[in-house]
């Protein structure tokens, strides 16, 4: 048996997110069908995260393990021969059979982009929320900044549509990095957030929350009353998922071979 990793890049608008569903196109999905062609074998594809519908990937990381000859560059090759162009392997390598894209990841890296401008260029539309209105930047850098250390991140996670397995799971997560910035062109306004883990929608929360920030509805310090108050409901809106993007995942370096 050998064992394989996979980088993904993927535009998230026109599949049911990243998790293999029944009629569905999903990025899960579709590799999946052409990894079964290529080996003549039922594959099965682990992902480092479950992406949403509309959510994009640049650095997602998928692991499956197969009896095929082929080399990971041949893989890599025909894969990208047969994918649709809106999803591409950026890397893949053999590696060993202790590796695991979800169990073996130690960090994942996140960005949502706010498009400030009075015109979004149609280049860039499906990957951006536009939000020209006011905005107080200051405060909402102030509110990123607190999002960094270990939290409880219940106010800003989705319920998991179980009342039972929202009352069991933990919603502790740690946050190395979180800030927010605009780029050189003073178009957008970026946050980009580098964490152990993520609950379900949490990103998409948190951006939510700093635009309540930014909007004077919010203040940096209820960032601290959020936490303690672990209630989805107070914090900001679900942003919308075409600004979101998985930048990165990071794995033990143990598994190489």
């Amino acid at each position: 048996m050998r064992y394989f990793k996979l980088t993904i890049a993927y535009d998230g608008t026109d599949f049911h997110g990243w998790q293999l569903q029944a009629n569905k196109p999903t990025i899960q999905g579709e590799i999946v069908n052409v990894l079964q062609r290529l080996t003549q074998e039922k594959v099965i594809l682990h992902g480092a995260g479950r992406t949403d519908a509309g959510v994009h990937a640049l650095g997602q990381v998928g692991s499956f393990r197969t009896q095929s000859a082929l080399s990971a560059e041949e893989f890599q090759r025909a894969l990208n021969a047969l994918l649709p162009p809106t999803i591409r392997i950026a890397g893949a390598e053999e590696v060993g059979p202790d590796f695991d894209a979800r169990w073996s990841a130690r960090g994942k890296i996140y960005r949502y982009r706010l498009y400030r401008g009075k015109v979004v260029p149609p280049m860039i539309w499906r990957y951006v929320l536009h939000y020209p209105f006011p905005l107080d930047e200051e405060t909402m850098r102030d509110a990123a900044a607190r999002f960094v250390g270990m939290h409880d991140f219940a106010s800003f996670a989705a319920s998991t549509g179980s009342e039972e397995d929202d009352k069991e799971r933990s919603t502790e997560r740690e946050m190395y990095s979180a800030e927010l910035v605009r780029t050189p062109d003073k178009e957008e306004l970026v946050f980009t957030v580098n964490g152990r883990s993520f609950l379900r929608y949490m990103v998409r929360k948190m951006v939510g929350t700093l635009l309540d920030v930014g909007r004077g509805r919010l203040t940096p310090a209820d960032i601290e009353r959020l936490y303690e108050l672990r209630d989805r409901s107070k914090s900001g809106p679900t942003v919308p998922p075409q600004g979101l993007v998985m930048v990165a995942v990071r794995h033990e370096e143990a598994w190489r071979i």
